[in-house]
């Protein structure tokens, strides 16, 4: 259960929504980690929840330490193609939506003006590609 993970409430509700109630193998062993400061690397099967297993951690450093003020992004996450971008901020959507965690997501290939004005939100997480 994702409970033993003590994960904050409200992310433990947005996986129940998801359809999530049983953290996976790569979600059990990355997660308790992540959460103490460590530095992870892991590898784990297509579809096994590795983006969840990193998202997790990040949502719930953020709910711990709430921002005190707007300002710069707290988290970036670099994703090397634009379609894993979008899918890794679509993701952080659904395990965020029950929080005031604020996301973004920047690609190659849109004006920059919207780039602009995302940056502009006060994210508390930005999905990016390296390019941009």
């Amino acid at each position: 259960m994702f409970e033993q993970l003590e994960l904050h409430p409200d992310l433990i509700r947005a996986l129940t929504d998801m359809g999530f109630t049983t953290p996976t193998s790569i979600q059990s062993t990355v997660i308790p980690v992540a959460m103490e400061g460590r530095d992870i690397l892991a590898s784990a099967p297509t579809g096994t929840g590795k983006t969840a297993a990193f998202l997790l951690p990040c949502a719930q450093f953020l709910l711990d330490f709430p921002r005190e003020y707007h300002g710069a992004t707290r988290i970036l996450i670099l994703s090397p193609t634009r379609e894993l971008a979008i899918q890794t901020y679509e993701h952080a959507l659904e395990i965020t939506q029950h929080t005031n965690i604020v996301c973004g997501v920047i690609t190659g290939g849109i004006n920059y003006g919207t780039d602009r004005d995302t940056l502009a939100k006060s994210l508390d997480i930005l999905v990016a590609t390296p390019g941009r």
